[in-house]
C-alpha cells in the first residue's frame, strides 16, 4: 500500500471519528442536556477510552486534516471553480484546520495536559488584542455565516449525496439522516457567527462561542431539535466512513518530488 492509499484509509477513520464525536455530543445533550463541542467529546472519551482511544482518534483526525486541506488546496473532490465550488474550498480548508487542532488536542490529553476553554471565544479574544480586532472579529462572523449557508444548502439539496457509493445514496434513511446533520450543523455554525459578531460589536469576547456554547445558548425544544440534527450527522458520518467515494491525495508524487530535489 502506497503513501497515498494509507492516508485515505486513515481518512476513513477520520470520517468515523468525527461521526464518533458527534454522536457523543448529541447523546450528551439529548440524555443529560450536558453541551460539549468536539474538543470536549474527545476529553469525555479520553476519560473512557484511555490511550490507546485517543491514539486512533488523533490519527484518524490527522489524516482527516489533512486530507480537507488538500481538498482545499488541490481540489481534489473536483468542486469546481465556480463560486459555489470555491465556497466549498474554503469550508474544506476551515475544516481541516480546525481537525488538525482537534487532533492535537487529542495529543495534549494523551500526555496528561488540559486543554484550553472554547476555541471560538479565545480567537476572538486574540483579535480584538489586534489593531482592528473588532473588524477581524466580524470578518470571522461572516465567514461562519456564509458556511452555515452553505450546510443548510447541502441539507436542502442533498448535494453530499454524490460522493457516497450509489448503493447509499439512494437509500432514504441515509439521504434523511445527511440532510437532517447537515440542517443542526447549517443551524450551529450561523448562531456561532451571530454570537461572533454580537462579540465583535460589543467588543466582549465572552459572547463569542462554538457548538458548547450555541447549545447552551439554546433554548427548549431547539437544543433538543439541534441535538438530534447532530445525532444523526454523527450516524451519517459513520456512513461516509464506509461508503464515501474518495480520491487519493496525490502524497507519492510529492514525496518523489521533494526527494529528487535533494
Amino acid at each position: 500500500m502506497n503513501a497515498s492509499s494509507r492516508l485515505t484509509a486513515l481518512t476513513r477513520i477520520g470520517f468515523a471519528t468525527r461521526g464518533l464525536l458527534y454522536l457523543v455530543i448529541a447523546l450528551l445533550i439529548l440524555r443529560t442536556g450536558r453541551a460539549e463541542d468536539p474538543s470536549g467529546a474527545i476529553e469525555y472519551l479520553g476519560q473512557g477510552g484511555g490511550q490507546l482511544l485517543l491514539a486512533v482518534i488523533a490519527a484518524g483526525l490527522t489524516a482527516y486534516g489533512i486530507w480537507r486541506l488538500a481538498d482545499a488546496a488541490l481540489d481534489i473532490e473536483r468542486h469546481g471553480t465556480d463560486r459555489k465550488g470555491i465556497m466549498e474550498r474554503v469550508g474544506a480548508g476551515v475544516s481541516g484546520g480546525i481537525h488538525l487542532l482537534l487532533a492535537a488536542q487529542a495529543v495534549q490529553l494523551m500526555r496528561g495536559a488540559a486543554l484550553s476553554g472554547d476555541g471560538t471565544q479565545e480567537g476572538a479574544r486574540t483579535a480584538m488584542q489586534l489593531p482592528g480586532g473588532s473588524a477581524l472579529v466580524l470578518l470571522g462572523a461572516a465567514v461562519l455565516v456564509g458556511l452555515g449557508i452553505v450546510q443548510l444548502a447541502k441539507a436542502a439539496k442533498g448535494s453530499f449525496l454524490r460522493y457516497l457509493d450509489p448503493s447509499m445514496a439512494t437509500q432514504a434513511w441515509v439521504r434523511w439522516s445527511g440532510r437532517a446533520g447537515y440542517a443542526a450543523r447549517g443551524l450551529v455554525f450561523l448562531v456561532s457567527g451571530y454570537l461572533l459578531a454580537r462579540a465583535g460589536i460589543e467588543q466582549q469576547a465572552s459572547e463569542a462561542g462554538g457548538m458548547a456554547r450555541v447549545l447552551s445558548w439554546l433554548t427548549s425544544p431547539f437544543d433538543i431539535i439541534v441535538g438530534a440534527g447532530l445525532l444523526a450527522f454523527g450516524l451519517f458520518s459513520l456512513v461516509e466512513a464506509r461508503y464515501r467515494r474518495l480520491h487519493d491525495v496525490p502524497v507519492d508524487g510529492a514525496i518523489r518530488r521533494v526527494t529528487s530535489w535533494r
